[in-house]
């Protein structure tokens, strides 16, 4: 209890290098303690929103301090780029909106081509539709073998919410 009290008041004060040089003096225990502390003390005050949850694996979309997070999505269905293109974006614009937000809040865009060589001019027609020409996120665009052969086009993106 001295040590929460301690801790609380030292980290109250602007100086944090006060907490830590507490915890210091109390030696490998007490850093501990603080680092137990700070921990919980930041969950606390943030909160996840963790969206479309029933594959075991991951989440569809996670939440966080303004900052929405899809997972990595594909289309196997189709047979080219393009068309896998177009639906994987139709699908980060339903997911972006399940979360709050919208393509024009994209703060990031990694994407993985199958092949770079014969599918990037065809990827960035259908791309360059899509994006708000106003609000254009980062992006990266390189190339990976795949899940599986079918699968030509990978994208991942992160938005800020609508706040």
């Amino acid at each position: 209890a001295v040590f929460l009290e301690t801790y609380c008041s030292l980290s109250q004060t602007p100086n944090i290098g006060k907490s830590a040089m507490f915890a210091r003096n109390l030696g490998r225990v007490g850093s501990s303690l603080l680092a137990t502390v700070q921990k919980t003390s930041n969950q606390r005050f943030s909160s996840i929103t963790r969206i479309g949850v029933d594959d075991p694996r991951m989440s569809k979309i996670v939440v966080h301090n303004g900052t929405v997070y899809l997972t990595g999505l594909i289309d196997a269905t189709l047979p080219d780029v393009e068309g896998q293109t177009k639906v994987v974006l139709a699908q980060v614009d339903d997911l972006l909106s399940q979360a709050g937000t919208s393509k024009s809040n994209l703060l990031t865009a990694s994407i993985w081509l199958k092949d770079i060589d014969r599918d990037f001019k065809a990827f960035n027609s259908i791309w360059c539709d899509w994006v708000d020409q106003e609000n254009k996120p980062v992006r990266a665009t390189v190339q990976s073998p795949m899940a599986t052969p079918s699968i030509l086009v990978e994208i991942q993106v992160t938005a800020a919410t609508d706040e």
